[in-house]
């Protein structure tokens, strides 16, 4: 009797080990994300153009050491220029004007070595979204990149979309929340962990923003500006810690017109 009470309890002992380490395993799985308009590369910036500023963005960057980065406003010379120094990150996403290499891209760069990609794509924010195309009352092109990627410890699956609105057309912006809510509904099923990040150009209180939040979580942070027109929202998944971060160059001035947002969650 004694030695079957003791294979019973090791036995409880065991599947209490194991049942702990699976979940300590699960609940470790976190994952940061920035999304950053860094500001398109313009000769006229005078003290801010980009070759003063990329390497306070690099450097950002590579302290946060994010899982996935969402940039906006991103030009062909910089992407190439980021990448040559992102070694732990691959990206997607192409740029706006052909659907290729030119004009503004919206990128997403995702830790290699923690995700894999299983699909990617890009779609125009217009009545044509396959198309390259300007939507509605738009003054030009403007997209939304995203891919689907595989967590390589536990398998897990997320879905990532990065997008930059119009900055003038009010009809564009509201139709772009449509398009994008339309996209995500006819990819991913509801139990899906999805994140959003990008330059919305709307304010907390605009319609658009109050329908993606009745869909996502969008997280609420403190910033020491008045305006917040960069978000990441998030379906799905648990929040942690979301703050703006304020970077400036080696002289004092800051390394773009926007903060970057910083989330870090659970998966």
């Amino acid at each position: 009797m004694f030695l079957i009470f003791m294979k019973k309890l090791l036995f409880i002992i065991l599947l209490s080990v194991l049942s702990s380490f699976n979940y300590n395993n699960f609940i470790s799985q976190k994952i940061k994300i920035i999304s950053y308009n860094i500001r398109y590369n313009n000769p006229n910036d005078g003290k801010d153009i980009w070759e003063n500023r990329r390497s306070a963005i690099v450097n950002f960057v590579l302290e946060q050491n994010p899982d996935f980065l969402g940039l906006q406003e991103v030009t062909q010379d910089q992407l190439l220029y980021l990448s040559s120094k992102f070694s732990n990150y691959n990206y997607l996403g192409v740029g706006r004007d052909d659907g290729k290499s030119k004009g503004e891209y919206s990128p997403i760069y995702y830790n290699k070595f923690n995700y894999n990609l299983i699909l990617s794509n890009t779609f125009w924010l217009s009545e044509t979204p396959k198309n390259i195309s300007v939507g509605w009352d738009a003054s030009m092109e403007r997209i939304c990149t995203y891919g689907l990627f595989t967590h390589n410890e536990s398998g897990i699956k997320v879905w990532v979309f990065n997008t930059h609105f119009d900055h003038i057309g009010e009809i564009a912006r509201e139709k772009s929340v449509d398009l994008i809510l339309s996209k995500i509904k006819e990819l991913t099923q509801n139990k899906d962990r999805v994140i959003i990040t990008g330059d919305f150009n709307l304010m907390d209180d605009s319609k658009p923003i109050k329908k993606l939040q009745k869909s996502f979580n969008d997280f609420v942070i403190n910033s020491i500006s008045e305006k917040r027109i960069d978000y990441i929202f998030q379906k799905n998944l648990i929040l942690i810690n979301s703050t703006h971060g304020h970077i400036k160059t080696n002289n004092g001035r800051w390394a773009s017109d926007h903060h970057p947002v910083i989330s870090v969650l659970k998966l």
